[in-house]
């Protein structure tokens, strides 16, 4: 198995399937608006506009399970996210990423890399994951986690 079996709907309301995406690099992050960790959105389209060419593909999903940081309807988180950090990269409908309605793909990334201590939980907005070219998600990242940090793991995937 392995994440191109999974539908997805853009933030523009299209289902897509991630197998578009097959042999290319994935940073898959959920992120929020109103959050302390929003700021990083300026170092993932950085990074998104410096490694695209090489293959690197930054794929936002807002999320609004923590503390109500993402309130916003799709077309608000869009301009929001446009406006304030020029992105360009991939970003998608709303999200749970835990709890019984969970959407599918963020079941099977936390399960293939659970967190501290094992968890199965994603711990807070701007977790990060790292899906190699084959569609196997090799590592999680914390929210801590600055982007441009990641960028040696995601050279070693190219």
């Amino acid at each position: 198995m392995s994440i191109y079996q999974f539908k997805v709907k853009t933030i523009d309301g299209e289902e897509i399937s991630l197998k578009q995406y097959e042999g290319k690099v994935l940073l898959i992050v959920n992120t929020a608006s109103k959050c302390g960790f929003t700021p990083q959105y300026k170092e993932l389209q950085q990074i998104y506009e410096q490694y695209k060419d090489q293959g690197l593909v930054v794929l936002g999903f807002p999320c609004n399970q923590f503390m109500n940081q993402e309130s916003g309807n799709e077309n608000e988180i869009k301009s929001f996210c446009e406006l304030n950090y020029g992105v360009t990269f991939p970003m998608f409908a709303k999200v749970d990423v835990n709890g019984v309605y969970a959407h599918p793909l963020f079941v099977y990334l936390r399960k293939q890399t659970p967190g501290i201590l094992g968890l199965n939980t994603v711990k807070w907005n701007f977790t990060k994951f790292l899906v190699d070219p084959k569609g196997n998600v090799v590592k999680r990242y914390s929210p801590t986690t600055k982007p441009k940090d990641i960028v040696d793991d995601f050279v070693a995937l190219v």
